[in-house]
């Protein structure tokens, strides 16, 4: 992956408000990218000093390892999350109505 296009994923992710989320596909469209794949390689290959917390699954779901850190860490924030999943329409900032698009 070129350099340019890694830096917008990042710079993408670091957008995102504390007490706010993104999905993977929310994350790709800020950075022009086509698929929501690439956000989850640049989180797991450099995130470690990134909000990565802050960016979901479409449905709102936590990747299956990092579900309870990742919980904790929101909840810290007031992101209200029932049966598992993180209450979208309250939260999500791309797309939602409550915030400006990432």
């Amino acid at each position: 992956m070129d350099e340019a296009r890694h830096e917008r994923i990042r710079a993408a992710v670091t957008a995102i408000p504390e007490g706010w989320v993104a999905t993977y596909g929310d994350v790709a469209a800020a950075a022009g990218e086509r698929s929501a794949r690439v956000v989850g390689h640049v989180l797991r290959e450099d995130g470690a000093d990134l909000p990565w917390h802050r960016v979901l699954r479409s449905d709102g779901t936590c990747a299956p390892h990092l579900v309870e850190e990742q919980h904790a860490r929101l909840r810290a924030e007031g992101v209200e999350i029932r049966d598992g999943r993180v209450v979208l329409a309250n939260h999500r900032l791309a797309g939602g109505s409550r915030a400006p698009d990432v």
